[in-house]
């Protein structure tokens, strides 16, 4: 268990220092052109990548209570 810990909390920690090292070189979400120092991450990327993983999280979440529904009526 405190394996798992330790690796979700450098995961955390490894996303948390990329968004602020974005967010201090000033080219995070601002408009800057690419020429000044490029973002290490493409944060309207991830937060597409993170739309489309709830949303498909949830139609499988309703799916399932569907289905499972169907099973117990």
């Amino acid at each position: 268990m405190p394996a798992f810990f330790g690796f979700m909390l450098g995961v955390a920690v490894t996303i948390l220092g990329a968004y602020l090292y974005d967010a201090a070189s000033g080219n995070a979400a601002n408009g800057l052109s690419a020429s000044t120092q490029a973002p290490m991450v493409n944060w309207n990327v991830v937060n597409n990548d993170w739309q489309n993983f709830e949303t498909n999280v949830r139609t499988t979440a309703d799916n399932l209570e569907r289905t499972i529904k169907n099973h117990t009526s």
